[in-house]
């Protein structure tokens, strides 16, 4: 068949492009014909809080990426979705992870599906978002509306959409399927080396932009309440921060962890990845709300135990002292975890839980679920 994505994708750089372009690439190992239409201009700038929207890596070999969407501009939706309705794909996936975008899919998905054959599915990163505005109760149904069914990476989002959508629209979870495409796993030693820091230590690693609700917060004072039994122990914060860099630097003078915390307020492409998570000992992901998250699925590939909070979907992929932690989303659970973890030494147990699990997050499961959902299976 022929399949249209539109979404973020390259130029643009991030977890949702690197998913859309993985997603591209397993439905055309399945024979179909695809596309990634993505953004001409995603972000007003005076809206984006980071530094840089686009990707300094290369051009993703093998993959048609059309720059056509202009999220702001509501004659460029009319003539996407006329582009759409007279191409006749017979699924448009429309990516969906925030209101702002939900005029532009909602007017394209209603052109697109004009054409009699077009299915429209929504995937549905997050249906509420984390940090919520008034956009999500004005747009969000409009959007929902406009679909023929929803494919979501949790069951907590699942739910979400069933408050909009009152109609019985297929809704399907499909979990998020590892991120397979980082390289392989490096040795502690040449990861340590490739940073510059020593290998004789034991690290964390806090990966990603840094925002309000991942609990970086919560984070840094768990180690400060541990810092004294776990004399070797390190954390790494890997991550563009998109929150005030300055208070969590005063918040490590106060933990006493200046010399125990590595700050690198960058966005990590893709190619370093494997260095960050080949030193790493314990993925930490202490979210103060969350659907799901990327960086578990990156873990998963790279076979790194992890601390994840139990809030939203977190807990529904990394299964409590089996493969790492559920904890409550206080400094004194995690607090607990850590100690438990390193002074147990739990690493080994959990890295081979870790490898027999890893094998349910295929992308093929992904594929299908959009594929059933255009049957009305």
């Amino acid at each position: 068949m022929k399949v249209i994505i539109l979404g973020t994708a390259y130029p643009y750089r991030g977890g949702l492009a690197a998913f859309n372009e993985r997603l591209a690439r397993q439905f055309m190992a399945e024979g179909h014909e695809v596309e990634v239409w993505t953004f001409t201009l995603q972000y007003p700038s005076f809206l984006f809080p980071g530094k840089t929207q686009y990707s300094t890596e290369e051009a993703p070999a093998g993959l048609t990426i059309r720059r056509v969407l202009n999220s702001c501009n509501p004659f460029n939706w009319l003539r996407v979705g006329h582009r759409i309705r007279k191409e006749a794909p017979d699924l448009l996936i429309c990516c969906y992870w925030m209101a702002f975008f939900a005029p532009a899919y909602g007017l394209i998905s209603r052109i697109a599906r004009r054409n009699g054959k077009t299915k429209t599915v929504a995937l549905v990163h997050n249906m509420i978002p984390h940090e919520p505005s008034v956009l999500d109760k004005l747009f969000a149904p409009y959007f929902v509306a406009s679909q023929d069914g929803f494919v979501a990476l949790s069951e907590s989002v699942v739910r979400d959409i069933g408050q909009i959508d009152r109609s019985g629209k297929p809704k399907r979870y499909s979990p998020h399927p590892i991120y397979d495409h980082y390289g392989e796993r490096m040795s502690k030693t040449d990861a340590c080396q490739a940073l510059g820091i020593p290998a004789d230590k034991q690290y964390m690693l806090f990966f990603g932009l840094v925002r309000a609700y991942k609990g970086l917060d919560l984070l840094l004072d768990a180690f400060g309440m541990v810092k004294d039994r776990l004399p070797d122990l390190r954390l790494i914060v890997a991550g563009e921060f998109y929150e005030d860099e300055d208070k969590y630097r005063a918040q490590i003078e106060t933990n006493g962890l200046s010399e125990r915390v590595i700050l690198r307020n960058e966005f990590i492409p893709d190619g370093d990845l494997r260095k960050y998570f080949g030193a790493a000992d314990l993925i930490a992901q202490p979210y103060k709300s969350a659907t799901q998250s990327g960086v578990t699925q990156v873990a998963f590939h790279f076979e790194k135990p992890m601390l994840v909070t139990n809030v939203g979907g977190l807990a529904e992929i990394v299964h409590d002292h089996k493969m790492g932690y559920t904890s409550e989303p206080s400094a004194e659970a995690i607090a607990t975890d850590i100690l438990d973890y390193f002074t147990q030494d739990r690493q080994a147990d959990y890295t081979e839980y870790l490898k027999k699990e890893k094998t349910k997050y295929a992308w093929s499961n992904m594929a299908a679920a959009f594929i059933k959902i255009m049957n009305n299976e």
